[in-house]
């Protein structure tokens, strides 16, 4: 047990719990986790590409200024200049401000911050990290990191936003917004809509074992003496502090995904060549928008049909009333009145628990499994000057033995498909016996075999390969 709560002795300690597999991208992420362009590069299509927007003025509780940056900036701009252009984005982790960290185990004191980091599209067109202050209060004792100082500033600088970015993304991008509302539609489809119904035919592929899963998690994971309170740095609590908090901020068109990325002012492919998160959901988010119309089609033929079925009307009202709590903010409507309206419902419940759960669970391994990239807990506070850290004082900053042993094992079982996957658009069980939806299940997996053929030619070649959202590693619902 000593043993376990120790320290590592260096970063090449961590690789003798590295499981090597040849040419994974897990391996790229330990050669080069230090880089600023694999730190700025995951915010785009690491295992967390919800959190970076575009940044139009700098917020006042992170005074950046362009003497501050002006080593960072390429183009001969000011920063203004730069912010009227489009060239910089944030990521603010306000959401952990205040948050209690991890505190049930007396003998080893872990901490978070809330950081808020801003990021650079250089001419390259690659997202580089140009100032990291660790907490949301500016002040003399949270001094504003940037690429200049002392490289073990800088360095822990940025292992503290992988850090705090691991906890939105485990608590928050993956259980709360795929996991636990894939269960509210799940649990309302069982209790409102008949299995002749055709809507319930064509959703319960796509809630199949995540009642069973989030059971699992419930009992292992995220309960008392479970896997957040052993390895997580949030754990003992403050993961129900964090998923409260962001309850407060859930909105209906927030798992729209196209309206989703535009809020972040993300959408514009010129601005961004290479965020392959957005690319690829668009596309998928389509192939399924238009199976789903087809399906409206056969059985709504205009709407008021929709609005009579008091059967889908009841459904909708569950998941707003029970599920949601009749939130006023979170907008969940309480009735749909449109076959237009029913097809962006239903989209959003198939696509939350395939596409999305997809793209933000499967890489966990690839992107995790490199502790330093994305340390489950911190056992040191954040830096409050510059200057005085050194190699040691990060490696005992990043997890113990123990932890970074039942982390490794969780992101390795969590990144795993089931034996008997169905993927997106595979339908064995025959709900469906009506010519026109077998036609339309044809034309679906038509479009997404066309959506994976793209995606492979693109990534052909590549030393980073974006997959995640691949419809043939897509499977059908939430359930692991």
């Amino acid at each position: 047990m000593h043993m376990f709560q120790s320290s590592w002795g260096d970063f090449a300690d961590f690789e003798r719990i590295f499981v090597r597999i040849k040419n994974t991208i897990s391996e790229y992420v330990m050669e080069h986790w230090k880089e600023d362009f694999m730190f700025g590069y995951q915010f785009l299509n690491g295992c967390n590409p919800v959190v970076i927007r575009k940044c139009t003025e700098i917020p006042d509780k992170f005074p950046v200024t362009q003497k501050i940056l002006e080593d960072c900036l390429e183009r001969g701009l000011t920063l203004e200049e730069e912010l009227k252009e489009g060239n910089i984005f944030i990521a603010d982790y306000e959401l952990l401000d205040g948050v209690t960290p991890n505190a049930t185990d007396p003998c080893t004191l872990q901490y978070l911050a809330a950081p808020i980091c801003l990021l650079y599209k250089n001419s390259q067109n690659k997202i580089m990290p140009i100032a990291i202050q660790l907490s949301q209060k500016p002040g003399e004792d949270n001094p504003i990191f940037v690429p200049s100082d002392d490289e073990h500033d800088w360095l822990l600088a940025k292992i503290w936003v992988r850090s705090s970015d691991f906890h939105i993304h485990q608590t928050v991008t993956h259980l709360l917004r795929t996991h636990l509302i894939s269960e509210v539609f799940g649990i309302a489809m069982f209790r409102q809509l008949p299995a002749v119904h055709p809507v319930f035919k064509l959703l319960l592929p796509h809630i199949r074992f995540t009642i069973a899963i989030n059971t699992k998690a419930r009992e292992q994971l995220i309960c008392e003496c479970g896997l957040f309170d052993k390895a997580n740095g949030t754990g003992g609590g403050g993961h129900v502090e964090l998923i409260q908090r962001s309850m407060k901020t859930f909105t209906y068109k927030s798992l729209c995904f196209p309206d989703a990325i535009k809020a972040r002012g993300m959408d514009s492919r010129e601005e961004l060549p290479y965020y392959f998160y957005r690319d690829d959901g668009c596309s998928v988010w389509e192939a399924v928008k238009s199976f789903v119309t087809d399906v409206v089609d056969i059985y709504y033929d205009k709407d008021e049909t929709v609005q009579k079925d008091e059967e889908i009307q009841a459904f909708v009202k569950d998941v707003c009333s029970f599920g949601m709590q009749d939130c006023d903010y979170c907008e969940f409507p309480k009735s749909l009145q449109t076959k237009e309206q029913l097809v962006e419902y239903l989209t959003i419940v198939i696509f939350t628990a395939s596409a999305q759960h997809a793209g933000v669970n499967f890489g966990q391994y690839d992107w995790c499994s490199w502790i330093p990239n994305s340390p489950p807990t911190m056992r040191k506070p954040p830096p409050t000057k510059k200057g005085e850290v050194d190699l040691k004082y990060i490696v005992e900053s990043l997890p113990d033995r123990g932890r970074s042993c039942w982390h490794l094992g969780a992101v390795w079982a969590l990144s795993q498909f089931q034996e008997n996957e169905l993927f997106l658009g595979m339908y064995p069980d025959e709900h469906f016996i009506e010519k026109p939806v077998k036609e339309a299940m044809v034309n679906f997996r038509k479009n997404l075999a066309e959506v994976t053929k793209e995606i492979k030619s693109r990534n052909e070649g590549k030393k980073l390969p974006y997959y995640y959202l691949s419809p043939d590693r897509i499977p059908n619902s939430v359930a692991v």
